[in-house]
């Protein structure tokens, strides 16, 4: 198939045209584009149909020709507008990208969407058109269309939320982007909660530098800006500063520190030959069925690892009080909260979506990759958390007070 590469300058005089200030105008602009796009790739397929390109007489091979174009009015998700198809002189090419009696050309969009979704880079998508359509999109032609999702983004980032969560998870996932013609990695900040229905769902995504107290800060103030009240418990990481953020914004939110880190860390410069004895006696410690048989482990393990490996059982001991949350509640709340598996589980499947493109080269881009993910994720999550009629009647008895409009609504 003829492949038709269409960059920035084959629109450029569009582009001068528009005095872009307003959405409008912006919109319009695509929309041109778009009208481009279609009658570049409607010409394309005629090249490909006739054997030959326009004015290329030498290598006509064929009785049949370009005999002018008509005038075809589409829908699309942009708009309707006006395109010229152009048709042969025998009238048996059959255009694929618009077919004939064809008026809806959104699907041509929503498949390009759909591709981005599923983690495809913009060449994977570009290859993909030019295999089905006879035309290579550009990557900048492929980003505007995807850019229509920019607005759901947006609304779905500042809903409002409900006014008490159960349980929030918080946590950080790193890209590498350009900015300013550099290459730095940016945090994608994350918050997933689990409503008083046992009902799971991701709060937002927010894009900042490197991971921080200040702006998790943030993250929790635009949170409780949309509505949310309380918050009942938050599993964390082990972020310097994350505490104070979190009880400067939900001061009655109990703190859990994520268990699997605190393990991680402890661990990172043990030797080998003693590691397997040393998560033995660590796991005494978080294993334990009270607070107190708890702290008598970490007493025994500082006795037995502690010369040797001091700042670990420092680290259990300086962070004892947000480590220790979970001896409060039973084993149902405990397996809950004890570790941010389930946003790390989250983390992952964004991953995994984004794990083809190496380098984004805007915020934009790196946000409609993780949304894109996110809400196929939240997809999943149709039924209530496991067990959610005991843990809520469990949590009804610890936090009776601050869920009483819940209990008794």
């Amino acid at each position: 198939m003829t492949k038709l590469m269409l960059k920035n300058e084959h629109y450029k005089a569009i582009l001068d045209g528009y005095n872009v200030r307003t959405v409008d105008d912006a919109h319009k602009a695509v929309k041109d584009l778009m009208k481009g796009l279609l009658e570049k790739a409607l010409e394309g397929e005629l090249d490909q149909h006739l054997g030959y390109a326009k004015h290329d007489q030498k290598n006509k091979d064929t009785n049949d020709a370009r005999n002018g174009s008509y005038s075809k009015h589409v829908n699309s998700s942009l708009g309707s507008f006006e395109i010229e198809v152009p048709r042969d002189r025998d009238g048996d090419h059959e255009p694929v990208i618009v077919q004939k009696g064809q008026s809806d050309i959104s699907d041509l969009e929503s498949r390009i969407i759909s591709m981005s979704a599923m983690g495809a880079t913009t060449r994977q998508i570009s290859e993909h058109m030019c295999e089905i359509y006879g035309t290579q999109l550009s990557a900048e032609t492929i980003s505007k269309i995807t850019d229509r999702i920019i607005p759901e983004i947006k609304a779905w980032q500042s809903r409002q939320l409900q006014e008490i969560y159960a349980i929030v998870y918080m946590d950080a996932i790193h890209f590498n982007v350009r900015d300013n013609g550099k290459t730095i990695k940016k945090a994608i900040y994350l918050a997933m909660g689990i409503d008083c229905y046992g009902m799971k769902d991701v709060l937002g995504i927010w894009i900042g530098g490197n991971e921080s107290s200040k702006y998790w800060l943030g993250v929790l103030t635009d949170i409780k800006n949309r509505g949310v009240q309380d918050i009942l418990i938050t599993a964390v990481d082990g972020l310097p500063g994350f505490q104070e953020a979190i009880e400067t914004v939900f001061p009655m939110a109990e703190i859990q520190r994520c268990i699997v880190h605190q393990i991680r860390n402890s661990c990172k410069f043990v030797n080998y030959k003693d590691r397997k004895p040393f998560c033995a006696d660590m796991k005494n410690i978080y294993g334990a069925p009270t607070e107190e048989a708890g702290l008598q482990a970490l007493v025994e393990f500082n006795e037995k690892w502690g010369k040797k490996y001091g700042y670990a059982v420092k680290s259990w001991e300086a962070n004892w009080a947000n480590l220790s949350t979970f001896f409060k509640y039973p084993n149902e709340i405990r397996r809950l909260i004890y570790t941010t598996n389930p946003i790390e589980s989250l983390n992952s499947s964004i991953r995994k979506v984004c794990s083809q493109k190496r380098i984004f080269p805007t915020d934009d881009s790196v946000l409609k990759s993780v949304y894109f993910a996110v809400q196929k994720r939240i997809k999943k999550w149709s039924i209530r958390t496991h067990q959610w009629s005991s843990i809520f009647g469990q949590l009804a008895i610890h936090f009776e007070d601050r869920l009483e409009v819940v209990i008794n609504g």
